[in-house]
């Protein structure tokens, strides 16, 4: 009898622990690299909604496109959200790495900005134009360079092109491929620079209002977190799902005044 009465005890002390909130154990500390004021601003906002789930979020912040996927590799972070999916496999390509994206959660608009000009129709001849010189934005750039007649570029190459698949280039336009991060400096030189939305915001300069160009809304570039291929643990499946709610949504439609467009 006393034996019965000790598994009875033993079974529902176990029943109970299951049942236990996520706060009475430890919290499970999360690392997630992100870029500043865009990325950084959106898993601030998700932040309270993981920590009710016993998710510490720790965000890390980069500001070159190289690093965080360096650091995700190494597991010196467990996810990183910064970048778009042909970015990551051509990084992956090209460094030999094994990281697997998750749903797309906003577009961020590649835009043409100027100190110079108001009207892309006040480039002249010879005029310096800087664009990313990773290869999967700086494609980006040079598509939307073409969008405007401005260049005109091999059938098919879509936003794999390089400045090698120019093929006619009426104004002679000089298109200097540079550092991402580097691209709003140069517009103290440059006729004209192609930002990326992760530093152009930084900078102050918004897409929508301060754009000669601005990539469409139909891009298929949509920023997602990336982790380690075969990493599947619960926080980052929490992590994911923090980030496509509702809420989420509205707040990247209100906080950003349309310069991010939500993808899901």
């Amino acid at each position: 009898m006393q034996r019965r009465q000790l598994i009875k005890c033993l079974t529902a002390g176990a029943l109970f622990s299951s049942l236990l909130p996520a706060f009475a154990t430890e919290p499970v500390p999360l690392k997630v690299g992100a870029s500043p004021l865009v990325t950084g601003d959106i898993l601030e906002f998700v932040k309270p909604a993981l920590a009710k789930k016993g998710i510490n979020l720790k965000i890390i912040e980069f500001t070159d496109y190289i690093q965080p996927n360096l650091a995700l590799a190494d597991k010196e972070i467990d996810a990183n959200l910064f970048q778009h999916k042909p970015f990551m496999d051509k990084f992956c390509q090209d460094r030999g790495l094994k990281l697997t994206a998750l749903p797309g959660i906003f577009i961020a608009p590649i835009a043409l900005y100027s100190k110079k000009i108001k009207d892309v129709k006040e480039l002249k001849k010879g005029d310096t134009i800087t664009i990313p010189n990773d290869p999967t934005n700086g494609g980006r750039a040079l598509q939307l360079l073409a969008g405007a007649d401005l260049l005109r570029l091999k059938e098919g190459v879509g936003h794999a092109a390089t400045v090698e698949d120019i093929i006619d280039n009426p104004l002679r336009l000089r298109i200097m491929e540079v550092e991402a991060a580097t691209l709003p400096r140069t517009l103290d030189d440059a006729r004209a620079a192609v930002i990326n939305q992760t530093y152009a915001l930084p900078a102050g300069l918004n897409p929508v209002k301060d754009s000669l160009l601005i990539e469409s809304k139909d891009s298929p570039y949509a920023n997602m977190v990336a982790i380690r291929t075969g990493d599947n643990r619960p926080e980052l499946v929490e992590l994911n799902n923090a980030l496509h709610t509702p809420e989420v949504k509205e707040f990247i439609l209100e906080h950003y005044k349309g310069s991010l467009i939500p993808s899901f």
